[in-house]
């Protein structure tokens, strides 16, 4: 996924423009790296021998300062960027030249032009860290290349195997990763012939070295004036979904600095925010999740039954006053049957994280006749356009469509407890990660549909207790 990243005044966001999968991704970081599920308050740090010929060579490569204020080191989370002096909110305190960021003009004339339409610029750029990889020392970027993420140490779901991706298949996200994977396998093959036409460079390339460069791309990149930059050093920094830092775009100047949000002392980590995403586009993107994310959420599927004797005016109804299917704010796909449900705050308040048009769903579904389906166009109609939005006059039909909810999200609350009871121990470190992993991303969309349920339950009750007064 691509971090968000703003031009000037106008913020360019990978959740609203991805022309891949992931074309635009707006990274995301929070106090933990990609490979963890959880952060403490204070970070434990210490120099990253491994780059500490980085940041010279960056500074010496763009005839700039870079940072005099920022260090790489390493938390229990993985290389990450601490303050090596005080940082006061509002400091300039990163500036990279577009001149020393890679993006997929960077590939050469002779390659790029063997390209059809269809390789977009994840695919591309892709294309450029293969080949520097291949150069090794002798790479103009091999001091940043070799400091980017070893394949074992990605944890995106883009990267997990058929049996490890089997411990997600209750959720949404199983799809959603065979989805990509798909994308990726067909721009490779896509690609296949200009691997083939430059053996030199691309000998042996194989489908799994390409999904390890293309997932480096879509969880270290920006979306740019360029398509996508990955912008050496400013990788580094780590996810906070409560830091309204992000890396600004500069493009008179041509470079790309952040900005300070906030006050940090010798030897904290410093943090940036990558996006508001959900666990499920963290885990598909970066390989992380964040405990009881605020932004997370599950999708629910609610179908008409297809042996309801009004099942064709419903969905007739359903079409003519619902609007067209958006994506969410993560950016993964629904279709018209899914909702993305929050977790609900209060049991007790107004529902708030179950969507009006999943009710409204609901209502309709309930309907016995085809009086009532008139009544809700009609009413609709008379209103703002929208179908069954506000609760149904006869008290017992609404209790029943609330019902009809209460008892899938049951279900569904059944189905993820015995999915989790089915996580067993694995031998490998990579599997034991990826496991506890996949138990804390289904916990926390398990913990959502929980709230869900509990307001639903408590919303027919009390209905129930009106009626009977």
């Amino acid at each position: 996924m691509f971090m968000q990243f703003v031009t000037g005044f106008q913020i360019y966001s990978s959740a609203i423009q991805r022309p891949l999968w992931a074309t635009s991704r707006c990274r995301i970081r929070t106090r933990c790296n990609f490979s963890n599920s959880s952060y403490p308050h204070q970070v434990l740090q210490y120099i990253d021998e491994e780059c500490g010929d980085f940041l010279p060579w960056l500074r010496q490569k763009s005839g700039a300062e870079i940072s005099s204020v920022l260090s790489i080191g390493k938390s229990i989370y993985g290389r990450s960027l601490f303050a090596c002096k005080p940082i006061q909110a509002g400091d300039c305190i990163l500036k990279v030249p577009y001149s020393v960021q890679l993006a997929p003009d960077n590939l050469h004339p002779s390659i790029n032009s063997l390209l059809g339409e269809d390789v977009g610029n994840v695919a591309k750029l892709a294309l450029v860290i293969l080949l520097h990889q291949r150069f090794g020392e002798a790479s103009e970027w091999a001091p940043y290349i070799s400091c980017l993420p070893r394949v074992e140490d990605m944890h995106s779901t883009v990267l997990w195997s058929d049996e490890e991706l089997k411990m997600i298949k209750i959720s949404s996200l199983y799809h959603e990763t065979l989805k990509h994977k798909g994308q990726i396998e067909k721009d490779f093959s896509s690609i296949k012939h200009v691997l083939d036409s430059f053996p030199e460079y691309f000998d042996g390339v194989t489908l799994h070295e390409f999904k390890h460069a293309y997932n480096l791309v879509e969880s270290r990149g920006w979306v740019s004036t360029r398509g996508v930059s990955m912008i050496p050093f400013a990788d580094f920094f780590n996810h906070d979904a409560n830091s309204e830092t992000d890396v600004l775009s500069d493009d008179f100047k041509q470079v790309s600095e952040v900005i300070a949000d906030e006050n940090y002392a010798p030897g904290d980590e410093v943090l940036i925010r990558y996006g508001k995403f959900s666990n499920a586009r963290l885990l598909l993107d970066f390989g992380f999740i964040i405990p009881r994310n605020k932004y997370d959420q599950v999708k629910v599927e609610v179908n008409a039954p297809p042996n309801d004797h009004l099942h064709a005016l419903k969905l007739d109804l359903l079409h003519r006053h619902t609007t067209p299917s958006l994506k969410d704010v993560n950016d993964l796909s629904s279709q018209e049957n899914g909702f993305m449900v929050m977790e609900v705050k209060s049991s007790s308040g107004k529902g708030r994280g179950i969507p009006q048009s999943l009710r409204a769903l609901a209502r309709v579904l309930c309907c016995t006749s085809p009086q009532e389906l008139q009544d809700l166009a009609m009413e609709a109609t008379q209103n703002d356009g929208r179908l069954a939005r506000i609760p149904l006059k006869n008290r017992d039909r609404e209790v029943e469509a609330h019902q009809l909810l209460h008892s899938r999200f049951s279900h569904m609350i059944e189905n993820y407890k015995a999915a989790l009871e089915s996580l067993t121990h694995h031998s490998s470190e990579k599997h034991r990660r990826r496991m506890q992993l996949a138990r804390d991303f289904l916990t926390g969309e398990l913990r959502i549909l929980e709230s869900a349920s509990s307001w639903l339950k408590n919303y027919c009750q009390t209905l129930k207790q009106r009626e009977s007064v």
